[in-house]
């Protein structure tokens, strides 16, 4: 059945040339949003934004005035911000807190974090002036659950708190604001941990109800539902995709997941 959730409107993605933001940005395409893909990695933008139908405006989240200067260029040139998906941050490899360089956990905070205020503020001030539009941020299950990333997990539970704050804050001027938490996907830079034996595939996913990985699309589906109308009524709150992972992973102190019947 063809979906048309978008009916042209526009859809910025931050961080949206590779992974989960591609996949986000790909399905929404499909689903008539016009979108944009923002990125630091500004060749990289424009080489996938084609494809998919998207458009390429990089830009740096962390930077004020980069990110003030392309709302502009995109409001005036493609159309108003309908929708924005924060997903633009950097991602840690694990290990021991005194083992990391603080110059790593400034590097993550300022785009994890400070990135996806400047993204949402730029984008939430203009959508509450117009009383209408959708933010979803990219949370993580590492925001609920412990993990030797002592930069990049305390990031994502700031930021699905954020989320709500936003939408209380915005809510009465037509703004929804939601978070999206990806479990374990099966992204590129994952398979290649995978492949060189940094992260065993089972581990990640015998702990899952599901007992899989997520697949990229499967995250853009998500965000594409909350910005639908089918989810009108539904603010402030944070989804997880993680084919079962938060369910399912408090039951290996219980022996583990229950084999199928």
């Amino acid at each position: 059945m063809e979906r048309n959730e978008g009916r042209g409107r526009v859809a910025l993605v931050t961080g949206g040339a590779s992974g989960i933001g591609l996949a986000i940005a790909g399905v929404l395409a499909g689903r008539g949003w016009r979108t944009v893909i923002a990125d630091v990695d500004a060749e990289r933008a424009r080489a996938v934004a084609g494809p998919i139908g998207a458009e390429a405006v990089p830009f740096d989240v962390v930077d004020e005035a980069a990110t003030e200067a392309a709302f502009a260029e995109i409001e005036g040139r493609i159309g108003p911000v309908e929708a924005l998906i924060a997903n633009a941050g950097l991602i840690q490899p694990g290990g021991l807190p005194e083992d990391r360089p603080m110059a790593e956990f400034d590097r993550i905070v300022a785009v994890n974090l400070r990135g996806v205020y400047v993204s949402c503020l730029a984008a939430g001030t203009r959508m509450a002036k117009r009383g209408r539009g959708g933010i979803v941020i990219t949370g993580s299950v590492t925001a609920w659950r412990t993990a030797p990333l002592h930069a990049y997990a305390p990031t994502k539970a700031a930021v699905v708190h954020m989320a709500a704050c936003l939408a209380a804050e915005w809510g009465r001027s037509g703004v929804r604001v939601n978070a999206v938490s990806p479990g374990y996907v099966a992204t590129p830079p994952l398979q290649a941990a995978i492949d060189r034996g940094q992260r065993d595939p089972r581990l990640l996913t015998d702990a899952a109800a599901l007992g899989r990985l997520v697949a990229p699309d499967e995250i853009g589906r998500g965000v594409a539902f909350l910005l639908s109308d089918d989810a009108a009524a539904i603010t402030g709150i944070n989804l997880p995709v993680d084919a079962g992972w938060l369910a399912g992973a408090h039951l290996t102190t219980y022996g583990g997941m229950r084999p199928a019947r």
